[in-house]
C-alpha cells in the first residue's frame, strides 16, 4: 500500500503532523509512506526515518502533480485542505482523506467568543483524519530528527551557559503573537539565569536589544559584585540567525527549560519533551495549538474580552492596546 501525506507549510504545522506518518508507518502493514511540503521546509522532514520518498512544492503546482502521478498512490491524506491539496487531489483522483480545519467554528470564537471547538489538540484531529485506517494514537508525541551534523556542540556557545541556559524563542509570524522587547527583557529578568535567545535573522535586532540590556563586559567589578548581592543570573547569548533550524532545535533539546511564544519552536521543544512556557497574545491555547504531550505552562492575559482577535495573528493590536501581552503577568517559578 502507497499513502501520499500533504502538508505545504509551515514549521509547526509540520511537526505537528508527525504522529500521522508515525502510527501510519508502523501499525500498517507492508506501507510506504511519502510526504509532500514546499522546498523550504525540506529540514524538517528529510531525516524523518517513517518516510519512505519526500515530493517537494517548488513553483508549479502541476509540475509536482506530474511528479505524483507517477506514483500511482492508493490513498491521499491531506492534513492541510486548501485549494492547492484539493487541486492535487482531483488531479490525482484516488481516494483521499482530508483534515476537518473547523474554519467556522474558529470564526465564531475570533468574532463572537463562542466556543464550539471540541477540546483536542490538532495532532489528535489529524489522527482523526487516519481513523478509517484503524490506527491508534501511540502516545509517543511528536518527532524532530536533528542528523549528526547539525547537533550543536557545548563550545559553540558561551562559558556561561555550558553548565546549563534556558532557551527562548523569541520570534514568531506575526508581531501580535510575540512579546514586545521591553516585556522581553522583563521575561529574561524574571528566568534570572544564562538564556540563549532564538529565532531568524528577522529576529536578531531584537535580540541584541536584549543581549546589550543584560551586558556585563565593561560594567566593571563592582557592577559585577551589585548584581551579584542582588541574586542576578541573567546573561544573555543571541543567538538568532546564527543557526539553522536543525541547530536552532539541538539548542532547544539540550535546554533545561523552553520559553516560547505560539510558533514552530514550541512545537519543536515539545517533541525533546522540555517543559515549555508556553506565551500567548493574540491567539490562545483552545484553538488546539498548545505544547503537545509534555508539561508546559500557560504564560496569558486572561482578562480580556478581546482575545482571541485572529486565529494566527496581526502585525499590530487591533485595538491598539496590545494588553494581552503588555499587561501578561510572568507568574512561573524555575528551580
Amino acid at each position: 500500500m502507497k499513502i501520499l501525506i500533504i502538508r505545504f507549510s509551515s514549521i509547526g504545522d509540520i511537526v505537528l503532523t508527525t504522529p500521522v506518518v508515525r502510527v501510519l508507518k508502523t501499525q500498517l502493514d507492508d506501507t510506504e509512506i511519502h510526504f509532500v511540503t514546499k522546498l523550504q521546509y525540506k529540514m524538517l522532514v528529510e531525516n524523518n526515518p517513517y518516510i519512505d520518498k519526500l515530493f517537494f512544492l517548488e513553483k508549479e503546482l502541476n509540475d509536482l502533480v506530474d511528479q505524483l502521478k507517477l506514483e500511482k498512490y492508493d490513498y491521499v491524506i491531506d492534513l492541510h485542505n486548501n485549494l492547492r491539496t484539493r487541486i492535487v487531489k482531483w488531479k490525482l483522483n484516488v481516494k483521499s482523506f482530508s483534515f476537518r480545519k473547523l474554519n467556522v467554528e474558529k470564526w465564531l470564537l475570533v468574532n463572537f467568543k463562542i466556543n464550539k471547538l471540541p477540546a483536542l489538540h490538532i495532532v489528535d484531529r489529524y489522527l482523526e483524519t487516519v481513523q478509517s485506517f484503524q490506527v491508534k494514537n501511540d502516545a509517543l508525541g511528536l518527532d524532530y530528527f536533528i542528523p549528526e551534523r547539525d547537533e550543536v556542540p557545548m563550545e559553540w556557545i558561551p562559558e556561561t551557559h555550558r553548565e546549563g541556559y534556558v532557551a527562548y524563542a523569541i520570534g514568531a509570524q506575526h508581531e501580535t503573537k510575540k512579546l514586545p522587547v521591553k516585556r522581553m527583557i522583563e521575561l529574561c529578568d524574571k528566568i534570572n539565569k544564562p538564556v540563549i535567545l532564538l529565532g531568524g535573522k528577522e529576529d536578531f535586532q531584537n535580540g541584541e536589544i536584549i543581549r546589550e540590556f543584560f551586558g556585563r563586559s565593561t560594567k566593571g567589578d563592582d557592577f559585577e559584585k551589585g548584581l551579584h548581592d542582588l541574586g542576578k543570573k541573567t546573561v544573555v547569548y543571541n543567538a538568532c540567525g546564527l543557526y539553522n533550524l536543525n541547530q536552532s532545535a539541538s539548542l532547544v533539546k539540550q535546554a533545561r527549560y523552553v520559553f516560547a511564544h505560539d510558533t514552530g519552536l514550541m512545537h519543536i521543544a515539545a517533541a525533546f519533551k522540555k517543559e515549555i512556557f508556553s506565551i500567548w497574545g493574540s491567539t490562545i491555547p483552545s484553538f488546539g495549538m498548545y505544547p503537545y504531550r509534555t508539561k508546559f505552562t500557560v504564560l496569558e492575559n486572561t482578562r480580556l474580552d478581546c482575545r482571541p482577535c485572529s486565529k494566527i495573528g496581526f502585525d499590530k493590536c487591533p485595538k491598539g492596546h496590545f494588553k494581552c501581552m503588555n499587561e501578561m503577568g510572568f507568574d512561573f517559578y524555575l528551580p
